[in-house]
């Protein structure tokens, strides 16, 4: 099958309201971004809920590819589309039907050799009649069209609870007639839900938590806390992969790169091992507050999950959020195990990324023993021993931070 357009389908977008025709607007920008970069020409257009991409030249799978990555569409459907008369008429009912059957055919060649004496497979023609003006109902349209391609295939039996094949025919400005449906990742189009800053490391965690947050809308930065000569280059440039598998969902994402080796070896010898992971876990997110105010976003992102490790239970949480004093933070990954994370990170290729032998600064200072309820009053007086040279500290670290624009 030579299919030159897709039909594509959305769900929560529709249920905006009076706000409605932004995010329509929204989702048709971030549909023609990802086919910007693949083969072949298209043209976007939507009309009564539906959005269309017709194509000339362009490879299917590259392009199915690139729309499984548009937030906001739920279902892309390859579909044949066939425009009205020069009367400005619908197709009548036999010529539908002869589409449908010459249509379901293309699609199905063995279908054209099958006898009753086969495996016959089961199918069910839906029609939807958004043009009320066609003669016929939806039923009626069905149980003629139904009846065609029983005769025309003998391989066929009509199952309209559990069909192998579902036969959908549009009959809007136009007719359109698919048989397959490729899930979407749904959510709604980046930038219209505001912008975060996402604390990305090297793990499996982060750039999950990246995505979902995309998925809602959210435009990110993010920043890096980078430790030479304890954290390599290639940790670096794990990070940046990272975040070009986020930036291929978004567009873009800027990185902000904070080089943490002093403020990181000065809390080491100064506070009490069992506190290292909390303590330097408050510096970062002061930092990273003060990055995502610099960026005018809305919040920070992390990628903890309850009682995954030491620092992420709630206590630990709790006195981690303390220090972040303008800005919510948001852990979409608060409730899920490390197998559910596991599996979104392969399902989006970070996992093999993710799992590469070069560690982030906070695992190569992870103390033997460290404390899974810590007390807030106890870390701030703690904290007071670093005194005015942590100021100092974090100051230079914001000064020489590497700013990395990073593209799909």
């Amino acid at each position: 099958m030579q299919y030159k357009a897709f039909i594509l389908k959305y769900t929560e977008i529709a249920l905006k309201g009076k706000n409605r025709g932004f995010f329509e607007q929204a989702l048709l920008k971030q549909i023609r971004r990802q086919l910007s970069a693949c083969a072949g020409s298209f043209q976007v257009t939507h009309t009564g809920g539906r959005v269309y991409v017709a194509g000339e030249e362009f490879d299917f799978d590259e392009t199915v590819a690139a729309l499984k990555r548009v937030f906001g569409v739920t279902a892309i459907c390859p579909a044949v589309t066939f425009q009205r008369d020069g009367n400005g008429k619908l197709p009548d009912i036999d010529a539908l039907s002869a589409l449908a059957v010459s249509f379901l055919g293309e699609l199905y060649p063995s279908l054209q050799t099958q006898t009753e004496d086969d495996t016959q497979r089961t199918f069910k023609v839906k029609c939807r009649r958004v043009d009320k003006t066609y003669p016929l109902t939806s039923m009626e349209t069905d149980a003629h069209i139904g009846e065609q391609l029983l005769t025309a295939y003998p391989g066929l039996k009509v199952d309209v609870h559990r069909p192998e094949i579902l036969l959908q025919i549009e009959l809007r400005e136009q007719v359109n007639i698919y048989a397959e449906t490729i899930k979407g990742p749904g959510g709604m189009p980046v930038g219209t839900s505001g912008k975060a800053v996402l604390l990305l490391s090297g793990g499996i965690d982060s750039p999950v938590a990246g995505y979902l947050t995309a998925k809602r809308g959210v435009q990110l930065e993010a920043v890096y806390f980078h430790a030479p000569p304890y954290t390599s280059e290639r940790a670096k440039q794990k990070v940046k992969d990272l975040a070009k598998i986020i930036a291929s969902y978004t567009g873009g994402v800027r990185l902000h790169v904070v080089n943490f080796t002093d403020i990181q070896m000065y809390i080491y010898e100064t506070c009490p091992h069992d506190e290292l992971t909390v303590i330097m876990r408050r510096y970062m997110m002061r930092i990273a507050e003060q990055i995502a105010l610099d960026a005018e976003a809305h919040g920070l992102v992390t990628g903890e999950s309850i009682a995954q490790v030491a620092s992420q239970t709630m206590q630990a949480l709790v006195v981690t959020n303390e220090v972040v004093t303008q800005l919510p933070v948001y852990r979409p990954l608060a409730a899920f195990d490390k197998q559910e994370i596991i599996e979104i990170s392969e399902a989006i290729g970070a996992f093999e990324i993710s799992t590469l032998p070069y560690e982030d600064c906070c695992t190569i200072f992870v103390a033997k023993h460290p404390v899974t309820r810590p007390r807030a009053e106890v870390i701030r007086k703690h904290e007071e021993l670093l005194s005015e040279k942590i100021d100092t500290l974090v100051r230079e670290a914001m000064d020489g931070k590497e700013v990395i624009e990073v593209t799909a």
